[in-house]
């Protein structure tokens, strides 16, 4: 019994404070770990930062220092961390590798939120959709598009095109083209088409509506029709238009053309010789 007892001692003389300094060192670190977290957390607050931006700099805050304290930890208890560390990184390397698609919309989520192009309710067009931005996370944006569709899109997919943003300017150009004959007043069309613009307040008057002649068509002449509104007021304007310009036209004696080709038929005469 006595030398169990010898064998304990010995162990408590050699490693009891040792276990004692890592386990204070992981109680102490951990809440140092949690205020420093809750710090920067503040410090993003007040400078306006992105919530989710917030979220995530708080948890890897919390979470990178909380490493530092269990290798330290592992230190105090005589564990040679120098070969952890390499396997942690090897191993942090293979997964990198393995989800490299994944982190490269991780780093793109981080482009979103940091650079803001767009904000919750925006109306966009990015990766080939359109529509009003429901959540930007980290990894994907949910976009709801205009016929009520929701779309998960990577974020990496919207940072490496073009992304146009409806709901940051003021002022929307709405571009139609309307066709007349070649026989009718271009005057009178015009003028058609202005009453429409002038009777609809939605429409803005500066700038203001542009109605030319922009191109002499193979089937008829036409007529550009660009009126500026507000960006809410987009579609309901262009349907509207569309729709009123030609019952205008036509109300006022125009004819709106079908394509169409005239093909000539020429008969050659040929005689023979004997």
């Amino acid at each position: 019994m006595d030398p169990i007892i010898q064998t304990i001692k010995l162990y408590l003389t050699q490693y009891g404070l040792k276990v004692i300094g890592a386990v204070l060192i992981l109680l102490i670190g951990r809440y140092i770990a949690s205020i420093l977290s809750k710090i920067v957390k503040g410090i993003l607050s007040k400078a306006n930062v992105d919530k989710t931006l917030i979220s995530f700099v708080q948890n890897l805050t919390y979470f990178g220092l909380l490493i530092f304290v269990i290798i330290a930890a592992l230190t105090q208890l005589g564990v040679q961390t120098a070969t952890l560390v390499a396997i942690v990184g090897a191993a942090g390397l293979a997964i990198g590798l393995a989800l490299q698609g994944s982190l490269a919309n991780f780093a793109a989520g981080l482009i979103l939120i940091i650079f803001k192009p767009f904000h919750v309710g925006d109306l966009i067009e990015a990766g080939g959709m359109l529509g009003i931005v429901e959540e930007i996370q980290i990894f994907v944006t949910i976009l709801n598009t205009l016929d009520n569709r929701r779309v998960f899109m990577p974020n990496s997919k919207i940072t490496s095109d073009n992304i146009i943003n409806y709901s940051r300017i003021e002022k929307r150009r709405v571009d139609l083209v309307f066709s007349v004959s070649y026989h009718d007043d271009i005057k009178k069309a015009k003028e058609s088409l202005e009453k429409v613009l002038n009777a609809d307040s939605r429409v803005l008057k500066d700038p203001e509506p542009t109605i030319a002649v922009v191109k002499l068509g193979e089937s008829g002449v036409d007529l550009v029709c660009r009126p500026w509104v507000k960006p809410d007021d987009y579609w309901g304007v262009y349907f509207d238009t569309l729709e009123k310009g030609k019952l205008a036209l036509e109300a006022g004696g125009a004819t709106i053309p079908f394509f169409q080709s005239d093909v000539h038929i020429y008969q050659e005469k040929t005689g023979s010789i004997l």
